[in-house]
């Protein structure tokens, strides 16, 4: 379900949020089956954190243009 950046900016937030929830739970899951000693894929994990930290990277892009909108209207 690897992503990259340009799919993910083309998400609405709602997918976005969706996207994020996602992801947590599946590194979630993997972690608790490493522990089980379960995972197959060990790899799985680094790939799953990185579309988490690519999902936030680009959930706070979205955040800082919205508070930069917002600033520039409160100065007019």
């Amino acid at each position: 379900m690897a992503k990259t950046a340009k799919e993910i900016r083309l998400m609405t937030d709602a997918e976005l949020q969706q996207a994020i929830r996602d992801a947590k739970q599946e590194l979630f899951n993997l972690r608790i089956q490493k522990s089980l000693g379960q995972l197959e894929d060990h790899s799985r994990i680094p790939q799953v954190k990185r579309e988490v930290a690519r999902l936030l990277t680009i959930q706070r892009e979205r955040e800082l243009a919205a508070q930069m909108l917002q600033e520039e209207a409160d100065a007019e």
